[in-house]
């Protein structure tokens, strides 16, 4: 591994938003060749730090040094020309064009009168995307791309600038086991070759395997730096929250399901459900496991009638229910924690006020005239019981964490008394602070008579929470499990189609 000099500095970054102090003197410290992880809790100033890095946003004060030069780094474009690319948390792809126009946009091979090569661009993107282990056709467009293709394409894209620092937030929160390995294959070769790499992750296991150096911050404030080998995970988690964390996941004990909530018969659809069967009982959460390309959020879409069915029933409380929208699904009584909180979970620019409110519109007006003050003591009710960090709830959610983001969505279905809610990947992208809080009001809210079907890809997080899981493989249903038999051992089995 190439490792000298000290390659960046940030010193005394401090960055403030309306309400908010998000960086308050920070400072970072990375040498040629490190993996250098930057770890804190949602909101504690980690993504602030790496937009200020990336000419995103500019600090109030605070100066960057790169490679001995104190630097403005103005703008995104000025970053790059230094040396320093970026892998954002949320996707920054645009979702019109295809996979190599997102690789190659802005660097795009030209033939005479500055006409685009779009065989040439064609050749580059494989390129890229081999080096990756990724196989896919670069004339496709980024919609039809599963969320984990959608990452790698990002970090194809970080890789095809020939940086000397490379920013990785959260990479890995939509990647398989598989392609877990790929990246850190990538990231020791970019090592070895004198690239540093900045590594933040919330999958404490990841940050012990891939980095030397781990930086902690909280509350918009450095905590400490050192090697990754003078500490451990429970000191780790310790510097990050700041305080005692309770169990992660609440304890488990055996409880006797109630009545049958939901029920599905026989659904099949033509984007690949083949006559799936399941029951979800009150207070009672079921876990559902997939690999990737199993089928579990299609399954979720198709009962909250996102996504179209070809045949099968959805019965609640017994009763025949047909669900042609998900208004049909929010009026019968079913909600849905969506795994994509930017595009689909929140109205980004609206106050936690009114992403609040949505589901229940019609009970808070009258004659179309909105009850503002009903509508403002249901958010100060629900920030209050969730506990959703904020200084208002007028505050944009655009300005939240993570996990807080992730409460208001739970605190949006919650105001609609919902029978069942669906969860899919609902700590994706969350500190393990947070995650702790979102399990317990999981487990509350089933305990109180909600039924939950719990979609996730973390095997802990199946074992943890579930009261019974079910395993789908190619579509189909491919085994269920009570919680008190289940392991992981078992459960990839059936996830890989073992009998």
């Amino acid at each position: 591994m190439v490792q000298s000099e000290t390659i960046l500095e940030m010193r005394d970054i401090t960055k403030r938003y309306p309400g908010v102090v998000a960086l308050d003197g920070v400072s970072l410290s990375v040498r040629r060749g490190e993996v250098h992880a930057l770890v804190g809790e949602n909101g504690a100033g980690k993504s602030t730090l790496m937009k200020i890095l990336a000419g995103a946003q500019q600090p109030d004060s605070g100066q960057i040094v790169w490679r001995g030069n104190v630097v403005q780094i103005d703008s995104p474009l000025a970053a790059q020309g230094l040396g320093i690319s970026i892998i954002y948390q949320e996707f920054n792809l645009i979702p019109q064009l295809n996979v190599a126009a997102n690789l190659l946009l802005g660097r795009e091979p030209r033939r005479a009168f500055g006409i685009i090569d779009h065989k040439a661009a064609h050749r580059e993107a494989e390129r890229l995307l081999n080096r990756l282990g990724v196989n896919v056709d670069p004339n496709t467009r980024i919609t039809r791309l599963s969320v984990s293709l959608q990452q790698m394409v990002e970090i194809a894209k970080a890789l095809s600038v020939n940086a000397d620092v490379i920013i990785m937030d959260e990479p890995s929160a939509a990647l398989t086991d598989h392609e877990l390995r790929k990246l850190f294959e990538i990231i020791k070769q970019l090592s070895a070759d004198g690239v540093a790499t900045i590594y933040i992750s919330h999958r404490l296991d990841e940050i012990f395997e891939i980095a030397e150096v781990v930086t902690v911050l909280r509350d918009g404030h450095h905590v400490a730096t050192l090697p990754v080998r003078e500490t451990d995970k429970p000191s780790l988690i310790g510097m990050m929250v700041g305080r005692p964390l309770s169990e992660e996941f609440p304890p488990h004990v055996r409880r006797d399901p109630g009545d049958v909530t939901l029920a599905v018969r026989g659904l099949s659809s033509r984007i690949g459900l083949k006559d799936i069967s399941l029951e979800v009982h009150r207070r009672e959460i079921v876990g559902l496991f997939g690999l990737v390309g199993a089928g579990r959020t299609e399954l979720a879409r198709a009962i909250f009638g996102a996504d179209p069915k070809d045949k099968g029933e959805v019965l609640l409380d017994g009763k025949l229910i047909h669900i042609r929208s998900p208004r049909d699904a929010v009026r019968s009584g079913i909600g849905f924690v969506t795994e994509d909180r930017k595009t689909e979970g929140l109205v980004f620019g609206l106050p936690i006020r009114e992403n609040v409110s949505l589901p229940v519109l019609k009970s808070l007006s009258t004659v179309g005239v909105m009850d503002r003050p009903a509508e403002r003591e249901l958010a100060q009710r629900s920030v209050k019981e969730l506990d959703i960090r904020t200084p208002s709830i007028e505050q944009s959610v655009t300005y939240l964490s993570g996990g807080n983001q992730q409460k208001v969505i739970l605190a949006k279905w919650l105001a609609a008394k919902p029978r069942l809610v669906i969860f899919d990947e609902p700590t994706r992208g969350i500190d393990v602070g947070a995650k702790a809080e979102i399990y317990h009001l999981m487990r509350s809210l089933a305990d109180a008579g909600t039924a939950i079907l719990m979609i996730s890809s973390e095997l802990q997080e199946i074992l943890g929470m579930s009261d019974r899981i079910l395993v789908m493989h190619e579509g189909e249903i491919a085994g269920e499990l009570p919680w008190e038999q289940a392991t992981e051992e078992k459960i990839m089995w059936l996830a890989t189609g073992g009998e």
